[in-house]
């Protein structure tokens, strides 16, 4: 289902840092059951949930490396092969984003839930909807900017229409 969304990277981690205080209320709650978290992980498995953090090690990497680079020009040539040095070491790091994953959904659903939620994904149809579901929303966020910008068109001459009543054009 994730499948071509890694340009999305930094929205997916903007995501999970929003989901971070569902952590801590999942944690509040208390901790969600092996059996649910591997449930869990089964269905993020089925969903395709890697592809939104398969890179996240390379990328944030590159990132700090770009950012040091900005104050440390001189220091280019180390730069580079400090970062790969770096993403090496730290290579499967990101397995910590689907375990954390996993935890949240665990702490969203019950272990019941998420053992028919692999069920359907597992079904035609859910097989379907991991297929579909990304073309559907790429084509919906399309639909919606594109709308939003026609829709910014009668704001602003409604926006107008109103100045000009008070005898100000703008």
């Amino acid at each position: 289902m994730m499948r071509g969304l890694s340009k999305f990277l930094p929205a997916a981690f903007l995501a999970m840092a929003l989901a971070l205080p569902a952590v801590a209320q999942a944690q509040q709650v208390g901790q969600p059951s092996p059996a649910a978290v591997a449930s869990a992980k089964e269905l993020l498995t089925l969903k395709n949930a890697s592809g939104m953090f398969a890179n996240a090690v390379p990328s944030i990497v590159e990132r700090t490396k770009n950012t040091l680079l900005q104050s440390n020009l001189n220091y280019q040539k180390d730069l580079n092969e400090v970062a790969l040095v770096v993403a090496k070491s730290l290579a499967g790091r990101e397995k910590e984003i689907g375990d954390g994953m996993a935890k949240i959904y665990a702490g969203h659903f019950t272990e019941q839930e998420l053992k028919d939620l692999v069920t359907f994904y597992k079904s035609p149809l859910g097989k379907k909807l991991i297929a579909q579901e990304p073309k559907a929303i790429e084509a919906s966020m399309g639909y919606m900017n594109q709308w939003a910008q026609q829709f910014a068109s009668v704001v602003n001459g409604e926006f107008r229409a109103e100045m000009r009543k008070r005898g100000k054009e703008i």
